[in-house]
């Protein structure tokens, strides 16, 4: 059996445990093979699904731009298919590819978007990563005061929240 007769399932599970091994290049050339297959398989979603794997590791891999080509619109398949979630992941993959590029507003939009939608379905722990790092652009970009917010948000919107970031929530009260 040669990598060319391997099903795009099967290409999808080796992208992920070369991508678990932190070899990133052989991890994303699975996954191209594998979303290939999948487009011309017609299966849409699972094509999506492994354009965002793909996303992911490329970004692992420090290819910011080949990233964001990986996951563009791969949120709006998500949407026709009213499959929130993975709406939600597939434009965090989006702005952490736009951060990667130093396109910080467009990220700060597309991460807004994601917390929304992780809100939605009440998947707060989502909800609260992807709002941290929403935040992180607002303090990179000197935005302290939103970030301060941003952050608070993130925190009270985690079902559980650790010692520290209950400290860190007492403490941004006091910004306010």
């Amino acid at each position: 059996m040669t990598i060319e007769t391997l099903e795009p399932a099967q290409l999808n599970e080796m992208g992920k445990k070369a991508f678990e091994r932190k070899n990133f290049d052989e991890a994303a050339d699975y996954f191209r093979r594998a979303v290939e297959g999948y487009t011309l398989g017609r299966a849409g979603l699972l094509a999506a699904e492994v354009r965002n794997n793909l996303s992911v590791t490329l970004l692992q891999a420090g290819k910011p731009q080949e990233a964001l080509n990986a996951a563009l619109e791969t949120d709006q398949l998500f949407a026709s298919a009213k499959d929130i979630k993975r709406q939600a992941m597939a434009l965090g993959n989006q702005a952490a590819a736009l951060e990667g590029l130093g396109r910080n507003e467009e990220a700060l939009e597309k991460y807004e978007q994601s917390a929304d939608l992780f809100g939605q379905i009440n998947d707060g722990d989502m909800r609260a990563l992807v709002m941290k790092s929403a935040a992180a652009i607002k303090l990179k970009t000197g935005k302290i005061t939103e970030s301060a917010f941003k952050m608070m948000g993130s925190v009270d919107v985690k079902e559980n929240p650790t010692l520290f970031e209950r400290i860190m929530k007492f403490l941004l009260r006091f910004i306010k």
